[in-house]
């Protein structure tokens, strides 16, 4: 298969999930649901795990029920002290650079946190363009129109030459039923979800060597973030 355009997730993909960086932004979650919105605390959690499960996000629940400022809650939720948890991956740029598609961020979050966790990976420069849910109108990942849309922003029109990466399996079925490629970054596999699953992201040139190979063009790196 010839492969043009691979999507990567951010958070708990592109580093380990052990760094912790999702717990903090789960924290700043409910503290914005709790300080700026006025829930209880004792329905704080029940009510993020209803919104993620049925909406996608926190945010995407919020905005049914609540005048959610949005600018505030990004910038809010993602107030987390990255340094303290992301190491640079000396080993990953390399891996990324050789790629020869092009090579999109495709987030939930917002482009801010996006440029901040490449700028404390140190892989600035390894990614054409970063995908946000602003990008995305505010759809989000597992929504179906959440993928269309990514394709469109990138200016592919056939699924089946894109890879999709992420560490959720509840993100990769839409893409799979789309006819995404997809890899799963995690230690527990899901043959449902994934077509191939390694465990960390380094791994990815020997689950696919395929990528670097059967006439891959390398791409532009002129304007790479």
């Amino acid at each position: 298969m010839h492969y043009t355009t691979l999507f990567f997730d951010l958070d708990d993909t592109l580093y380990p999930t052990q760094a912790g960086v999702w717990a903090l932004i789960r924290q700043r979650m409910g503290a914005y649901m709790h300080e700026r919105l006025g829930i209880p605390w004792e329905d704080v959690h029940r009510l993020r795990k209803l919104y993620l499960e049925k909406y996608g996000t926190t945010l995407r629940g919020l905005q049914q029920f609540y005048p959610v400022d949005v600018d505030d809650y990004l910038a809010y939720v993602h107030d987390v002290p990255l340094q303290e948890h992301l190491q640079p991956a000396p080993e990953l740029r390399p891996l990324l650079l050789s790629l020869p598609q092009t090579r999109w961020i495709f987030t939930n979050a917002d482009t801010n946190h996006a440029r901040r966790v490449l700028e404390a990976l140190e892989l600035e420069g390894c990614f054409h363009g970063i995908i946000d849910i602003r990008a995305l109108d505010f759809q989000c990942k597992p929504d179906r129109a959440a993928y269309l849309r990514c394709l469109e922003l990138a200016g592919e029109s056939v699924p089946a030459q894109c890879v999709f990466i992420d560490d959720s399996p509840r993100n990769l079925i839409p893409a799979r039923e789309l006819g995404f490629k997809t890899v799963l970054v995690n230690e527990q596999s899901n043959a449902e979800a994934a077509d191939v699953t390694i465990t960390r992201l380094l791994d990815l040139r020997q689950a696919m060597p395929e990528l670097w190979i059967n006439g891959n063009q390398a791409p532009d790196l002129g304007k790479a973030l």
